[in-house]
């Protein structure tokens, strides 16, 4: 019974995979580079000069527009804040200054002069009958 099993096993995907890679592995494992660096053989040294410049100055043209755009960035965002905070600043100050206004009035006048504006007592004004 084994000798059946193993001629079995012999014949499965598995086994017959590893034959095949068996073969290959006679040669040397090239690297990815190492393929690709081959296949620039192929084209002409002046191909080769204009790609490797290209590529060069589109690394650098990206670079140096990285560096630009952080500092206009630093300039736009540093610059907005000297010029809007003392607006904010005085904005809040102002309403500060208006509850403060309508606190001592609810205090002097009572809880419904503050909230009427001053008006007279706690009833709004009838609009006027038009005829």
């Amino acid at each position: 019974m084994e000798s059946q099993e193993g001629s079995a096993k012999d014949e499965t995907p598995e086994k017959k995979s590893l034959e095949i890679e068996g073969d290959v592995d006679d040669e040397p494992a090239e690297t990815l580079g190492e393929r690709l660096w081959g296949l620039t053989e192929m084209f002409p040294e002046t191909v080769r000069n204009t790609t490797a410049n290209i590529a060069e100055n589109t690394t650098s043209g990206i670079k140096h527009l990285y560096g630009f755009s952080r500092s206009l960035f630093w300039i736009v965002f540093s610059s907005s804040i000297i010029l809007f905070a003392p607006v904010i600043f005085e904005v809040e100050r102002a309403q500060l200054e208006e509850m403060q206004r309508n606190q001592q009035k609810q205090i002097l006048l009572g809880p419904n002069t503050a909230m009427s504006g001053g008006g007279g007592g706690g009833m709004p004004l009838m609009p006027p009958i038009i005829r």
